[in-house]
């Protein structure tokens, strides 16, 4: 390396400072001042014009106007205009700075904010976000220092020979940016497309937008791991030798994998099992609350949560709990003592239905004798309710059977307790045994 021929950043790091004593820097800080005023009102007014003010989770808005990418980004276009038209007449000094810090606030929104919204829950993002702002603050520094060119051409020194490919320090570094910048773009539009997919749906609606959202998204991760690959550097023909191995390991080590991503895909096709649907697998009763690609998550009624593969719920047996006319017939058993009024029991019972406005009054609900028991009379009260909810059920069978209680403790009618009657038969006298002759 020439050391003539690098060039000489901080020279002029005297002469930029003395610039902010300038009168002339309070231009600079004018025209910034204005640029944040209109970038603050252009952000605003597009943001209610596109009706995004409860949009909390926008990557372009954010929750607080300010901590979006749209405004850092419309900053910056403003703030590039106004160098344009100051550097004709003055000499920057606040711009040098201003330009360099919103670039990095630029990559730093979308970065965290793409992230945020493709990975809400995954441990590492956290991680990744603070590797992505520590990286863009201190490319700034090196920018704003002028120290940037220089560490550049010294990262370019650095190479090494892989094969008949010499590669760079600065040219892996540079593909690692671009490949992260394009994944992180995939990952934004995918987001974008499956919040405006999956918004106010519900039922069937949900499903197969569900099932939209994640073939747009493997889609557009695909893509962008191929261009990835090729601005790293990578040439894509070579891959045509692991496509078998890939084929080989799927049709052995991976193939349930494989299976439970197609499953994935068939059960949001389908839409018999829909998100929101009240489900038993395999002795596991709770609410379907998603269906992603490889498995499904079911919570119960307890608040537990099971992760149930997708294969298991194309080839096995699913108690659909959930009705598609999500109306049920439900039913209670009482027993009541022996000699007890028949037609005011079934008085009582249907009265402490129709005082449930949750209970269907049509088809009406029905109260009959159904056994004679071994405690007492039994009988069977039952109705439709128009949900398939089983919290809602629950809910209601209580209800119901506290009121008949009341109604029977009223009444005087006795519900007894389970009675068991001992028979016990006189046994004979035992005789003792005849006495030995011979003994003693």
């Amino acid at each position: 390396m020439n050391p003539s021929a690098s060039p000489k950043p901080i020279d002029d790091l005297g002469l930029w400072l003395a610039g902010f004593t300038q009168p002339a820097v309070l231009v600079e800080l004018a025209a910034l001042a204005v640029c944040v005023a209109l970038a603050w009102g252009f952000t605003r007014v597009l943001r209610n014009a596109l009706n995004m003010r409860e949009e909390k989770s926008s990557v372009l808005f954010g929750q607080n106007l300010v901590d979006g990418v749209m405004f850092p980004l419309v900053l910056l276009l403003l703030a590039y205009v106004a160098r344009t038209v100051i550097i004709s007449f003055l000499p920057l000094a606040a711009f040098k700075l201003a330009i360099p810090v919103l670039v990095s606030l630029v990559v730093i929104r979308v970065g965290v904010k793409v992230l945020q919204a493709a990975f809400t829950t995954a441990p590492w993002v956290r991680a990744l976000e603070r590797t992505i702002s520590w990286v863009a603050w201190v490319a700034m520094v090196l920018w704003v220092s002028g120290l940037l060119p220089v560490v550049l051409l010294e990262m370019e020194e650095i190479t090494w020979k892989i094969g008949s490919t010499t590669l760079s320090l600065r040219t892996l570094l540079e593909g690692v940016i671009t490949a992260g910048v394009v994944m992180i773009l995939a990952l934004w539009v995918s987001s974008a497309i499956e919040t405006r997919l999956l918004r106010k749906a519900t039922g069937g609606d949900l499903s197969m937008r569900k099932a939209v959202s994640n073939a747009t998204r493997a889609t557009l991760l695909f893509v962008g791991l191929i261009v990835a690959l090729s601005a790293v550097g990578i040439d894509l023909t070579a891959l045509s030798v692991f496509s078998g191995a890939i084929g080989v390991g799927i049709g052995f080590g991976l193939q349930k994998l494989a299976s439970n991503y197609v499953s994935g895909f068939v059960i949001l096709a389908e839409r018999r099992l829909r998100i929101g649907d009240n489900v038993k697998v395999d002795s596991f009763e709770g609410r379907i609350l998603d269906i992603n690609t490889r498995y499904s998550v079911i919570r119960s009624p307890a608040g537990r949560e099971s992760i149930v593969p997708n294969e298991l719920m194309v080839i096995n047996r699913v108690e659909n709990l959930s009705s598609a006319l999500t109306r049920v017939w439900q039913t209670s058993v009482v027993t009541v003592a022996y000699g007890s009024d028949v037609d005011l029991v079934s008085r009582l019972l249907l009265q402490a239905i129709d005082e449930q406005e949750a209970a269907l009054k049509e088809p009406a609900p029905q109260a009959s004798l159904s056994a004679f028991g071994a405690n007492g009379l039994e009988f069977t009260l039952g109705y439709w309710i128009n949900s398939g909810d089983a919290a809602v059920q629950l809910r209601l069978l209580s209800q119901i059977n506290l009121r008949v209680l009341q109604l029977l403790v009223e009444q005087g009618i006795d519900m007894p307790y389970p009675q068991r009657v001992v028979h016990i038969k006189e046994m004979p006298a035992l005789t003792p045994p005849p006495a030995d002759p011979q003994a003693g």
